[in-house]
């Protein structure tokens, strides 16, 4: 591919996902049991009437599902671009750093030993969990002169198996854990509201602001960690800002959606292939991708299954996998 192709390629992706995203914002406010015009819609939200049933719905059902949506998906699509150039590996996924699995635990220890039922109360439980577990991976896994992606990977990896046997063990000792923790783990959008959302933006946009600073030196890190401190390159302070913006992102995503897995591998993956290996271009445009493929998952799970819904993370790895596997046995090529 011709280098002049490149800027127009990636601007016409950069504009068909921000179409994308409108298109499945205003169906997201309009599509489910309750069909909403786009143009009640609109009324909705210029000129709300608390009368109006379909008002109602789109003000306080719709528009906190859409937001959480968009949020989650474009933290999570970040995540997993990060972890992916933190590893050099266009497979990682932000699960490596133990981050659902120290978030159900925690999830699970609210539920047995403080007796909380509803999504809204696992929030800080969830975000905590994923941090704490992140955290000690990354201490373990970063300690010594072998410190590198593969030791961290391998550290992650047996942390996470670790920690999933302590969450079957609840989950098979304890109905009660059982029946409330399910809907959470399937990761959905429809049981949170925007105050949860106000509880972890700040964190979220940290994040953000970390993982997009953090191109260059992906970039410089895709080259080998040798190479990018023969060039100067901090690698040791790009290690520890990459793990902290993945921490913030992918924490603060499952606990206001749930532990929604493949996102954060697929986008950045499928993103790869049609504008090369930049993070310059990969991290905005994984913002913009994650918020458009979440939402699209929670809309096809509102119309599958009239008059119930599947669940978005279920929907995320339905559609994800044959994508996946399509793009795996594609003949390989140059994206750098």
């Amino acid at each position: 591919m011709s280098a002049p192709v490149r800027p127009r390629r990636t601007l016409v992706v950069a504009v068909t996902g921000a179409a994308l995203l409108a298109v499945f914002v205003l169906l997201s406010l309009g599509v489910g049991a309750r069909q909403i015009a786009p143009v009640d819609v609109w009324h909705a939200l210029a000129s709300f009437d608390a009368a109006n049933p379909d008002h109602i719905v789109v003000v306080t059902q719709r528009v906190p599902r859409t937001v959480i949506g968009v949020c989650a998906g474009a933290a999570l699509a970040l995540a997993g671009t990060v972890m992916q150039g933190l590893t050099r590996n266009p497979f990682a996924d932000p699960g490596l750093l133990g981050l659902n699995a120290g978030a159900s635990v925690a999830v699970l220890a609210a539920i047995t030993l403080f007796g909380m039922s509803t999504p809204d109360g696992f929030v800080w439980f969830a975000f905590g969990g994923a941090a704490v577990a992140a955290v000690a991976i990354a201490l373990i896994g970063g300690r010594g002169n072998e410190a590198g992606p593969a030791r961290l990977a391998l550290t992650g990896a047996a942390v996470t198996a670790g920690l999933s046997a302590v969450t079957f063990l609840i989950l098979n000792t304890n109905s009660y854990a059982l029946d409330v923790y399910r809907y959470w783990a399937a990761g959905g959008l429809s049981t949170r509201g925007l105050d949860a959302v106000a509880l972890v933006l700040p964190a979220l946009v940290v994040g953000a602001v970390l993982a997009l600073a953090s191109a260059r030196g992906l970039d410089l890190f895709a080259l080998g960690a040798d190479t990018a401190a023969g060039l100067g390159h901090d690698v040791g302070r790009s290690r520890v800002l990459g793990i902290v913006a993945t921490v913030l992102l992918c924490g603060g995503a499952t606990a206001i959606a749930g532990p929604i897995v493949f996102l954060g591998l697929l986008v950045p993956h499928a993103l790869r292939a049609v504008v090369g290996g930049s993070y310059g271009r990969l991290l905005p445009l994984g913002m913009l991708y994650g918020g458009v493929f979440l939402l699209l998952a929670d809309v096809v799970g509102r119309v599958v299954a009239p008059p119930g819904e599947v669940q978005a993370g279920i929907v995320v790895a339905i559609i994800g996998a044959p994508v996946l596997i399509a793009l795996v046995l594609q003949p390989r090529r140059s994206v750098l």
